[in-house]
């Protein structure tokens, strides 16, 4: 739900921008405070992209952290896996009788597929952390250009006239 609150608060916000549009034509309201709400608005429509640019940000940076610790991971099993081939290798071929020959060559069989499983596993569960990552980030992306366009369409609606910021009105 966090994802979310900085989108939710933004469609609020220009909720309330087209309520004030459509309060400031039936009501008499002074432009001091039009433009004290316009001005917070265009303040809280920039915090929240401040917000979801950081939270983006972030999420990269914890996306390239996960990628670099899974990389060295994968090298580390494979060292490992190395190394315990090259003693499985030794302990085979110190064995000099068939049936303890048979009973090593099970028993490496089952490790192997063991280390295989275990590794299957392990490449699932760091595939789906991935995946989560860029899930989050999407979503983050998403409601940023949303955000914006949002703030562009209603930066459009206004007309000459209705913008107390430049001046005078022609």
């Amino acid at each position: 739900m966090k994802c979310l609150s900085p989108l939710s608060l933004a469609a609020v916000c220009l909720c309330f921008g087209l309520f004030a549009g459509t309060v400031h034509a039936e009501t008499e309201v002074s432009d001091d405070s039009l433009k004290a709400a316009g001005e917070r608005m265009r303040q809280t429509g920039q915090q929240l992209q401040k917000d979801i640019q950081e939270r983006l940000e972030k999420l990269r940076r914890e996306r390239a952290s996960l990628q670099a610790r899974q990389v060295q991971e994968r090298n580390d099993e494979a060292a490992r896996a190395r190394q315990q081939a090259d003693k499985d290798k030794a302990a085979l071929a110190a064995v000099k009788e068939a049936r303890q020959r048979d009973a090593l060559a099970a028993a490496q069989e089952k490790a192997r597929k063991e280390a295989a499983a275990r590794a299957a596993e392990a490449e699932r569960l760091r595939q789906a952390e991935l995946k989560d990552k860029e899930e989050q980030e999407a979503a983050l992306e998403r409601a940023q250009r949303e955000s914006l366009d949002a703030y562009k369409a209603g930066a459009k609606e206004r007309k000459l006239g209705s913008d107390t910021q430049f001046g005078v009105d022609l």
